[in-house]
């Protein structure tokens, strides 16, 4: 029986720009080329979830427009439970505007839309689906009140939660305790740490101030470096992969959705990352967010090879 993953965050339309790097303040970069992609954190987390194997129910707002009808058939299409998506008739669906360059790195901008609306009493009302969970998994693409009440939720629930802290925010020390798994990238670590994490060492020191504000374990994702586990007890650093990327969009949601199976499937620590760290090799070597997303047998086979 597939494990239950609960996703609570962001559903997105991107538009993409393929352009030969990513244009300073005040520049014009031409020769794009112009595509549509289903994205948004939650959803892409709550995609990879389901193409990793899980159940998943995704809690979510997207406004009563064309982009929403898109996004809700693409979750039906991956059998995502979209019971608590909510149709806000107040705020359109949220986009994202995306340069991606011929290298794979990007720059995103949202205009978050319906996604700014998702509230606290959006999430009580699917606690008894939260309750029958074996992983909560969220981001900071919503309102922090919002975030705060989900936490809390799944501390309540017994629930264990994992919390992707992106886009990078302000958060209180209080809720951050009750996180079960905190999964920062470089970038990421240094908002909440103060300490720039683009060495090892300096990761390890950030990760050593996270786990003192009481969250049991931090995974501080170092991009093509891979990842660093740190615990009360370990820090182990753990290879990337070595691929060719083409676009890094939401490779960190890739590795969360797929990271959140793996451990609701009791798979070792470290095999667990390594599967997470698989699929989000696999996601950079595609164009898109969800359309990069690979399947279970992708990643298997990709780790096996």
């Amino acid at each position: 029986m597939p494990v239950k993953i609960i996703v609570v965050g962001s559903s997105n339309t991107d538009m993409i720009i393929q352009v030969p790097r990513i244009p300073g303040t005040g520049e014009t970069v031409t020769g794009g080329k112009f595509s549509t992609a289903a994205g948004g954190k939650g959803a892409n987390q709550a995609v990879a979830a389901a193409c990793a194997g899980a159940d998943v129910t995704f809690i979510a707002r997207v406004g009563n427009d064309r982009f929403g009808e898109e996004a809700i058939s693409g979750f039906k299409k991956h059998g995502i439970n979209i019971e608590y998506i909510v149709r806000d008739e107040n705020a359109p669906s949220g986009v994202a505007e995306i340069f991606v360059a011929e290298d794979g790195e990007n720059s995103i901008a949202v205009a978050p839309g319906a996604n700014a609306n998702l509230s606290p009493e959006d999430i009580e009302k699917a606690r008894n689906e939260i309750a029958g969970a074996d992983i909560l998994l969220l981001q900071l693409e919503m309102p922090i009140e919002t975030v705060r009440k989900t936490i809390r939720l799944g501390k309540e629930l017994g629930i264990k939660t994992i919390l992707n802290p992106a886009p990078a925010c302000v958060i209180d020390d209080d809720t951050l305790g009750q996180v079960a798994v905190l999964t920062p990238n470089e970038s990421e670590a240094e908002f909440l740490t103060g300490i720039s994490a683009k060495t090892e060492q300096n990761a390890r020191k950030a990760a050593g101030m996270l786990l003192r504000k009481g969250i049991p374990l931090v995974m501080i994702t170092l991009g093509a470096d891979g990842v660093l586990v740190a615990s009360h007890e370990t820090m182990t650093h753990i290879p990337g992969f070595d691929v060719k990327a083409v676009d890094t969009t939401a490779a960190g949601d890739v590795f969360n959705g797929a990271l959140a199976v793996a451990i609701a499937e009791g798979k070792p620590l470290n095999d667990s990352v390594r599967f997470a760290g698989a699929a989000a090799a696999l996601s950079v070597t595609k164009l898109g967010a969800q359309p990069s997303i690979p399947a279970r047998k992708e990643i298997e086979s990709f780790l096996s090879a």
